[in-house]
Formats: structure tokens, C-alpha cells, sequence
């Protein structure tokens, strides 16, 4: 019987977006599936994926095996979760965020990092999904932020977001995790081609609630 992966290899392996997307797909798909399909369902290329999944497997997170095949040729590798593999949201990877909050709030300007950081990430999530219109890239974004649990509704220009994911976390250090999830939106809309940007993030003006507000950017 193999040991479970040490938590500091977990943490690496998680702590990139795309390759927790990776996870969550595989997680979805209940089945094998190949780095193309992969690679379809997280717009990635797939020898980007190939190198993510080699990441995961060194962390003991998936494993590869040999499609079965009646006719002659080469087979097809596909990829799965290892049995024992923990889910991508699990406990390790939100300690993560916890001490990388923590870190970032004690340095200088946290808010104005944080905000980089999560339109860096915005732009990465967003480049998949090509150029659109502002209506069209607004149901992109409710897209996203639905794909990463916080259960968004549009109302024109206004995005009601009704769960955050990181809600303690957020009451521990909002001035780094809504600003993170302010740069995420701003960052989406941008690699989209839209002429919309975040005009502010209302934090629980209604139990539960909180509000993207968007707004033309400035000089268009």
C-alpha cells in the first residue's frame, strides 16, 4: 500500500488554477479520458495539459493506463484520479490560500497586489474563451465564477454573486481576497475584448449577498 502524498507536494500540485480545473474535469467525467479531451474542457493545448498531468502524477493525484482496444494500433492514455486522491476543493488546498492571504496582507499594499494577482489569473481564465461582445463577455464571466461555486446571477450590469467559496477567509482578510476576486472579473473582461471593467465589488450589502458592479472603462 502506497503512503499519501506529502501535504507540501499537494500544495504545489493544487496551487495552480489550471491545473485544479484539471482535477475538477476529471472528477466530473467519472471515467478515463485522454489529454485532448483534457485539453478541450480546459483550453489548454495538449502538451500543456500532458505537463500538468505529469505534475498530478507526481503528487499522486492521477494515474495513466492504456485504453482497451480490439483492433491493431496504438492505444490511447488516458488519465483518472488516483483512488485515493483527495477532491480539488479538499482542506490542504484552502490552508493554502490561507497562508498565502496571510502572507500577502502582511506585506505593503496588500489590496493593490492582490487586485494584479487575480486580474493575472482573470486574464489566464479568460483567454480560452475569445473576444466578445460586453453582452457576451458578461455571461462568460457568470460563467466562471459559477464553474468556481459562488453562484452568480447578472442583472445587467451587475453581477449578484449569492456563496463565496472563501467566505471565512474573506472575513479574516478581505482586503486581499475580494480584491482577488475583483482582479479575476477585471482581468476575464479584459482578455475578452470587453469595454466593461469591475467599477467596485459591493461586499454583503444583503445577507449573503455580494455585488459586482460594472461600468464602461475610462477613455472608451
Amino acid at each position: 500500500m502506497t503512503d499519501r502524498p506529502a501535504t507540501t507536494t499537494l500544495h504545489r500540485a493544487l496551487a495552480d488554477d489550471r491545473r485544479a480545473r484539471i482535477v475538477s474535469e476529471l472528477e466530473s467525467a467519472g471515467e478515463g479520458l485522454d489529454a485532448t479531451e483534457l485539453a478541450a474542457r480546459v483550453g489548454l493545448h495538449p502538451n500543456t495539459v500532458r505537463w500538468h498531468l505529469g505534475v498530478l502524477a507526481d503528487a499522486g493525484l492521477v494515474h495513466s493506463y492504456a485504453a482497451p482496444r480490439e483492433t491493431p494500433g496504438r492505444p490511447r492514455i488516458l488519465y483518472a484520479l488516483d483512488a485515493a486522491a483527495p477532491p480539488a476543493g479538499r482542506d490542504d488546498y484552502r490552508l493554502l490560500a490561507t497562508v498565502l492571504a496571510g502572507t500577502v496582507a502582511d506585506g505593503a499594499e496588500p489590496a493593490a497586489a492582490s487586485e494584479r494577482a487575480g486580474r493575472a489569473w482573470g486574464r489566464e481564465l479568460g483567454r480560452s474563451l475569445g473576444r466578445r461582445g460586453d453582452v457576451g463577455a458578461v455571461g462568460a464571466v457568470v460563467r466562471l465564477l459559477a464553474e468556481r461555486g459562488f453562484e452568480p446571477a447578472a442583472d445587467g450590469l451587475e453581477i449578484a454573486m449569492h456563496r463565496c467559496p472563501f467566505l471565512d477567509l474573506a472575513e479574516q482578510h478581505p482586503d486581499v481576497v475580494c480584491a482577488v476576486h475583483r482582479g479575476v472579473v477585471d482581468g476575464a473582461l479584459q482578455e475578452l475584448g470587453s469595454d466593461l471593467s469591475v467599477e467596485r465589488l459591493d461586499v454583503l450589502p444583503t445577507p449573503d449577498v455580494c455585488v459586482l458592479r460594472l461600468s464602461r472603462r475610462r477613455g472608451r
